[in-house]
């Protein structure tokens, strides 16, 4: 699954990396990104690549009591086209969801212990997302998402035994195109990246608790949990 990531790139950096045309957000860094926050998002609206803030955990359109929808997180890769809540933002809308990292916690005989996992050469990863805009009575407009996920690759499965689809640069425009709607085309891009794709390494449990936000959260933490992990620095 994908719990946590992190985002702490500049307007300028985004825009060159992905092509970004209008930016309807302020940028700020995070180190500590949760379920329920709004953050930036990037979609194809009118055929322009726009960077948005849309809140994470999605809320299908046809839900009639916000206060009883559960947000979704994630939307496992495999089962896309068969539940309700996300065949047609499959279809219609995607997104991709720009991060630096993630954090993922493996099981101890001390607890769970808290990784970052990132690009080994610290480049922007691209989650492949959903998206859904639930309205309220009076017309008020709430945008959603959740980042997909897919079995774990060899480096993740030590943690977990799931991962955020990475979607490599050349998928990333197809991924976004209105024009794609055939899930035969879109579900081959929803696997796993390659296992030499990323790096981890143990953090401060601190990252656990959601009023810590501060770049230390990414440091390395040597707690000698005598842990053998692929990538592990």
């Amino acid at each position: 699954m994908c719990g946590r990531y992190t985002l702490a790139r500049s307007q300028q950096e985004l825009s060159e990396r992905f092509g970004i045309e209008q930016l309807f957000v302020d940028l700020s860094p995070r180190f500590n990104i949760a379920p329920t926050q709004k953050v930036p998002v990037i979609i194809n609206i009118d055929r322009q690549i726009c960077l948005d803030a849309f809140q994470w955990g999605l809320i299908p359109s046809w839900v009639k009591d916000l206060k009883k929808a559960k947000p979704l997180i994630n939307a496992r890769s495999e089962t896309l086209c068969e539940k309700p809540s996300f065949r047609s933002s499959l279809k219609k809308r995607r997104c991709l969801v720009p991060a630096d990292g993630f954090y993922e916690w493996k099981k101890t005989a001390a607890g769970k212990a808290p990784f970052y996992i990132y690009e080994k050469e610290h480049a922007l990863l691209a989650f492949a997302g959903i998206y859904d805009e639930w309205k309220d009575e009076a017309g008020h407009l709430l945008k959603t998402f959740s980042i997909i996920t897919t079995e774990a690759n060899g480096s993740m499965a030590p943690l977990h035994d799931r991962m955020p689809v990475i979607l490599p640069p050349q998928a990333e425009q197809l991924w976004l195109d209105p024009e794609r709607n055939d899930p035969a085309q879109l579900l081959p891009l929803l696997r796993p990246c390659p296992d030499e794709l990323l790096k981890m390494h143990e953090v401060s449990s601190r990252v656990n608790s959601v009023k810590f936000d501060d770049a230390d959260l990414i440091e390395a933490e040597n707690l000698q949990l005598g842990l053998n992990l692929p990538g592990l620095n």
